[in-house]
């Protein structure tokens, strides 16, 4: 059983390696945000990790999230939706979540705007790239992102923030390129400024190309329950 001065030793060993891959990199040693990515753990590690310092944490699934907001308090964490977005799920997302990911369709985005309450402030969203050009990913094609951030200017509920990848293993160069298609991009929309890209296995490799924001999971929470 995970007690709670292991959960606060993982956050404090992830923490150091992003703070040396930044210094690394010649940055600041507090410029990535790490997002805990909960995926199927059990609420009692989120608490831990949360009463430890975790400030953010990613969910997969609406219905886990769902189920570890009702357990630890929407309150207690700024909350970003990572996985596939299902037509069905915004109206759920659009009201419990701060960040949302994984945006790459125009039906979702409008979705997601049209059901954000007005008594929130607008949903903070980045464009899923497929980076890999993978047929089974989800994602936007690189070379249509630019036309997809033009579309996003019509929603005033959502705010553009920048991009998100899970590229393929051996795509070892992804957030280089990934890190030149957002600046190209920041002309034209001054809020991009964030760069979701990087995990457990390789978030050292992806802070040095550029990654502002990394999903911790195995390294942060240990192996998902099957």
């Amino acid at each position: 059983m995970t007690t709670a001065s292991d959960a606060a030793k993982r956050l404090q060993a992830v923490q150091a390696r992003i703070a040396a891959a930044a210094l690394q990199a010649g940055r600041a040693a507090d410029a990535v945000t790490l997002v805990g990515a909960a995926k199927a753990q059990p609420a009692a590690l989120l608490r831990q990790a949360l009463d430890a310092g975790l400030r953010h944490i990613g969910e997969n699934y609406l219905d886990d999230a769902i189920a570890h907001q009702g357990a630890v308090g929407r309150e207690q964490a700024c909350w970003h939706f990572i996985g596939p977005i299902q037509s069905n799920k915004t109206r759920e997302i659009a009201q419990r979540f701060d960040w949302v990911q994984s945006l790459d369709r125009d039906k979702i985005a409008r979705r997601l705007n049209d059901q954000r309450p007005d008594d929130l402030p607008p949903l903070k969203v980045l464009v899923q790239v497929n980076i890999s050009t993978e047929a089974s990913k989800a994602g936007v094609a690189p070379d249509e992102v630019a036309d997809f951030c033009t579309q996003l200017a019509d929603y005033p509920r959502l705010t553009l923030r920048g991009l998100m990848a899970i590229p393929a293993r051996e795509h070892t160069d992804a957030a280089r390129q990934l890190s030149t298609l957002l600046q190209t991009l920041h002309s034209d929309y001054a809020t991009l400024d964030t760069l979701s890209i990087g995990m457990s296995g390789d978030l050292e490799q992806a802070i040095a190309q550029g990654s502002t924001m990394v999903r911790i999971g195995t390294d942060l929470f240990g192996p998902r329950p099957q």
